[in-house]
């Protein structure tokens, strides 16, 4: 594993950090959108006091911490793999490159020393699921991995009641950033509840500290609402949403590459709007996800 010398240091003197994922450089949006987006959730990270450590892999190796000139290549190059925790054996063994989904960066920054995490959404159980078993690995690597995950609810296009049935089975604590509502990604709103509220990050890094403190295995998913003012309209996105469904199946897209799919022909449909409140919600997640990691630095 190599891990970027400022991210390093950080780790050792008890200075926060913040682990970001590259399946949404690779596979998430458009070139030259993602690499901007990557470097501006850098910025937030670094102006809110916390170190950014972007993760992925190049020629088989892990990297915590990549440069800006990693994240260009990463955002430019095709046939970049999208690997979950079965593929990294093989992405290691025959040196690829690969970008990390939320269960990937959640075992390398375990790995690493690393606890909070931000990201968009997570993945989940799919609609229709009860036929297909399409569930994302990251449920399972939230339940065993300890890492506090930062988002804004689990992706829109999934089964959210399902999602939330499943995690409660495998003892994922889910919280809401000042809310009471799960939320769903576009919107703040889900109708769903989570377990419990959490008003500020000291009171999340109180949280972290009493389930490692008592060896409760597995993370923690801190979601956190996109802000009113970048939300889509429900209904633009529900029917962007069942459209981008409909299209799925028409063309017999199976397995992982389901989300990558959906969500591109979800901007599309937007007209690009989806894209924006994607990068938004993001931004978001980084300004929270690095209060926190400062506040638990001051604790644990």
């Amino acid at each position: 594993m190599k891990i970027n010398p400022e991210v390093l240091l950080a780790l050792k003197e008890n200075r926060p950090v913040v682990a970001l994922e590259s399946t949404i450089i690779s596979h998430g949006m458009p070139y030259p959108k993602n690499v901007q987006t990557a470097l501006e959730v850098e910025k937030v990270i670094r102006s809110h006091g916390a170190v950014p450590a972007t993760i992925g892999i190049i020629d088989g190796e892990p990297i915590v911490g990549m440069t800006p000139d990693e994240i260009e290549e990463f955002g430019k190059r095709k046939g970049v793999l999208k690997v979950s925790r079965r593929d990294l054996p093989v992405v290691y063994a025959k040196k690829l490159w690969g970008a990390t989904t939320v269960a990937t960066t959640m075992i390398i920054a375990n790995q690493a020393g690393i606890e909070v995490f931000v990201t968009g959404g997570i993945g989940g159980v799919h609609r229709g699921a009860t036929e297909t078993m399409d569930i994302s690995a990251d449920l399972q690597e939230l339940a065993k991995t300890n890492v506090t995950v930062v988002c804004a609810g689990a992706k829109a296009i999934l089964d959210l009641p399902l999602t939330l049935e499943y995690l409660e089975t495998m003892g994922v604590p889910v919280l809401g950033y000042q809310t009471e509502e799960l939320p769903a990604f576009y919107n703040s709103h889900s109708g769903l509840k989570v377990d419990y509220r959490v008003d500020d990050a000291f009171e999340m890094a109180r949280i972290i500290k009493a389930k490692r403190d008592n060896k409760l295995t597995g993370g923690i998913l801190l979601t956190n609402p996109i802000p009113e003012q970048y939300e889509m309209k429900k209904e633009v996105i529900d029917n962007a949403i069942e459209t981008a469904l409909k299209k799925m199946d028409e063309e017999g897209i199976k397995g992982k590459e389901c989300t990558p799919f959906l969500l591109k022909t979800i901007v599309e449909l937007t007209g690009g709007d989806s894209l924006e409140s994607n990068i938004k919600l993001v931004l978001n997640n980084a300004a929270v996800g690095s209060e926190v990691a400062k506040e638990y630095c001051k604790i644990k």
